[in-house]
């Protein structure tokens, strides 16, 4: 009921950090959910069939063997691995630096590798560093330094 409410009623556009809430909100007729994770390959089968059922059934991938096991595994009927290209900007968690390299070529070749199998949707940070911080001035000066770093790393 919440994530109704959260969405103004269309239940689109929600993110999940595991598979059973995935499973939940896809019962409870969500049809564009992001796992904010990246897809491991035990996860695999889960996320090709919340892919198969969903409208938009969205991913992170944050290396280059992610992109593969997607490549390796389509997914039928026509359907497109919707990916976002996770980028770690200081929570150390999963995704890949911005200021790495390894990060643009990962971008580009999701983006220009093979866009009937895998979709570039974006880039996509989260601030779990912020969950040590003690005051409302450090919260926001990671958020500031999140957003530059992302922004820059789109403009390049």
């Amino acid at each position: 009921e919440g994530a109704a409410l959260a969405t103004g009623g269309t239940r689109r556009g929600i993110v999940v950090s595991t598979l059973a809430e995935a499973r939940f909100f896809a019962a409870g007729g969500f049809d564009d959910i992001l796992y904010a994770f990246p897809v491991p390959r035990w996860r695999l089968a889960e996320c090709s069939a919340l892919a198969q059922r969903l409208q938009a059934f969205q991913v992170l991938l944050d290396s280059p063997q992610g992109l593969e096991l997607l490549l390796q595994n389509p997914l039928p009927g026509g359907k497109r691995w919707l990916v976002w290209l996770k980028l770690d900007c200081g929570n150390g968690r999963a995704g890949i630096r911005p200021t790495d390299p390894a990060a643009l070529e990962l971008a580009r070749a999701i983006a220009e590798g093979s866009p009937e199998l895998v979709t570039l949707v974006g880039v996509y940070a989260h601030c779990g560093n912020t969950y040590g911080c003690r005051d409302v001035p450090a919260v926001q000066a990671i958020a500031r330094d999140t957003t530059a770093a992302v922004l820059e790393f789109v403009t390049a």
